[in-house]
C-alpha cells in the first residue's frame, strides 16, 4: 500500500497553494524587475516601477495573506474555508492576474486582479459570518480596500480615471502594513513566550492602541493625500509607538531561535519604515527608502517567517527552523539591509545594490520553493487533516 503521506494534498488547505505560488512568483518577479530596472528587458503592461509595485503587493503579498487567512479563519471560526476545486479556482484567478498584466489584454487583467481580493474576502467572510466571529470581520473590509486599490490602479492605467496610479499602491501598502501590525501583535509575543526559554514578552493595551491607531491614521491621511509636516509628525509618532511595542516583546530572548528572531527583526523594519517616511516628508531622504524598508524588510521578513512556521505547524512538523530555512531568513534580512542602507551610504552604487538585493531576495524564495514543494504538496506527516 502506498504511503498516505505521498498523496497529493495541495488543495487541502489555503496555505498550501498560496505559499508555494507566492514563493515561486516572488523569486521570478523580483529577478525580472531587476532586469527591467537595469534596462535588460522591456517593460511590462503597467510600466516598470508600477508593474513591480503592483505585482509585489497585489501578487506576492496578497497571496501570502490569502493563504494565511484561509488557514487562520478555519481555526478562528471552527468553520471550513475554501478547499478542493474552490480553492483551486481562486488560485487560478490569482495566476490569471499575474499572467494577464504581461499581455495586451488590459481589461481582463484589471478584472482578474480586482476580483481576486474579493474572492478571498468571500472565502473568509462566509465562515466568519456563520460563526458570528465579529472580532475578525475587519479582515473582510481590508480585503475590499485592497480590491479598491488595485481597481484604482487599473482604471488609471486604462485611462478611465485621470489620477496618479500611485495612490492605489499607497493604499495597498497601508492595508498590508495594518494587517501585519495586527497579526504580529497577536502572535509574536505568544510565539516568543512559548518558544524562547525565559522570555517575558508582554503587551500593553495603551501601546497596542497607539501602534495600531497610528497606522490607521496614516492610512486615512494617505486616502486624503496629505503630505508634508503633518504626515511627518504622524509617521514619527507611529514609529515611536511601534518601537515601544517591540521593546515589550523581549527580543533578546529570541536570538538563538531563528523561527522567532526572523519575526522580531522583520517587525523592527516597521518603525524604520515609519521613521524613513517622516524623513522623506521632511525632504531628508528619498521616499523610496521608506517603501523598501516596509516591502523588503517588514513584508519580506514577516512573510518568510510565517510561511515557514505555518507550513511546519499545519503539516505536523516540529516548530524548528533548520539551516536551510535559517539561510532563507538571513538572505531576506541581507536583501533588506542592502536595499535600504546602500543607497544611503553608497549612492554611487545604487544600481548594483538593487541587483544584489534582488538576487538575495530571489534566492531566498527559490530555496523556500524547493524546500517546501514536498511539504506543501503532500499529506501531513501525522496523518491529520489539513
Amino acid at each position: 500500500m502506498a504511503d498516505k503521506r505521498s498523496a497529493f494534498a495541495l488543495w487541502r488547505l489555503g496555505f498550501r497553494p498560496f505559499y508555494l505560488l507566492a514563493a515561486i512568483f516572488s523569486a521570478l518577479s523580483v529577478g525580472l524587475w531587476a532586469l527591467q530596472f537595469t534596462g535588460l528587458l522591456p517593460r511590462a503592461y503597467l510600466g516598470g516601477p508600477l508593474w513591480h509595485a503592483h505585482e509585489m503587493l497585489f501578487g506576492y503579498a496578497l497571496a501570502v495573506v490569502a493563504g494565511f487567512l484561509f488557514t487562520a479563519v478555519r481555526n478562528w471560526s471552527g468553520r471550513p474555508t475554501p478547499t478542493g476545486a474552490t480553492l483551486a479556482a481562486i488560485a487560478a484567478l490569482w495566476v490569471a492576474g499575474r499572467v494577464l498584466v504581461l499581455t495586451p489584454w488590459d481589461v481582463a487583467a484589471a478584472v482578474a486582479n480586482t476580483a481576486f481580493p474579493l474572492a478571498v474576502a468571500w472565502g473568509i467572510g462566509a465562515p466568519l459570518w456563520r460563526a458570528r466571529n465579529e472580532r475578525n470581520y475587519f479582515f473582510v473590509g481590508l480585503l475590499v480596500l485592497m480590491s479598491a486599490g488595485v481597481a484604482y490602479i487599473h482604471l488609471t492605467a486604462l485611462g478611465a480615471l485621470e489620477a496618479p496610479p500611485w495612490a492605489g499602491v499607497q493604499l495597498g501598502l497601508d492595508v498590508i502594513l495594518f494587517i501585519m501590525a495586527v497579526m504580529a501583535g497577536r502572535v509574536v509575543p505568544m510565539f516568543t513566550n512559548n518558544g524562547a526559554p525565559g522570555a517575558r514578552a508582554r503587551r500593553s493595551s495603551h501601546v497596542e492602541r497607539a501602534a495600531l491607531g497610528g497606522v490607521l491614521m496614516l492610512l486615512v491621511a494617505d486616502l486624503f493625500r496629505l503630505s508634508g509636516a503633518l504626515l511627518a509628525v504622524l509617521a514619527f509618532a507611529a514609529a515611536v509607538a511601534h518601537i515601544v511595542r517591540l521593546a515589550l516583546w523581549d527580543t533578546r530572548a529570541t536570538l538563538r531561535t531563528p523561527l522567532l528572531w526572523v519575526l522580531h527583526l522583520a517587525y523592527a523594519w516597521i518603525p524604520v519604515h515609519l521613521l524613513l517616511r517622516a524623513a522623506g516628508e521632511a525632504g531628508w531622504v528619498s521616499r523610496s527608502l521608506a517603501v523598501h524598508a516596509l516591502t523588503v524588510g517588514a513584508i519580506g521578513g514577516l512573510t518568510i517567517g510565517m510561511m515557514v512556521r505555518t507550513a511546519r505547524g499545519h503539516t505536523g512538523r516540529p516548530l524548528l527552523a533548520d539551516r536551510f530555512e535559517t539561510t532563507c531568513f538571513a538572505l531576506i534580512a541581507a536583501a533588506a539591509a542592502v536595499r535600504v542602507l546602500c543607497p544611503l551610504i553608497l549612492p554611487q552604487h545604487y544600481l548594483t545594490s538593487v541587483f544584489i538585493s534582488a538576487t538575495l531576495w530571489s534566492t531566498s524564495f527559490l530555496l523556500y520553493a524547493v524546500r517546501y514543494w514536498p511539504v506543501l504538496t503532500r499529506e501531513r506527516v501525522d496523518g491529520a487533516p489539513g
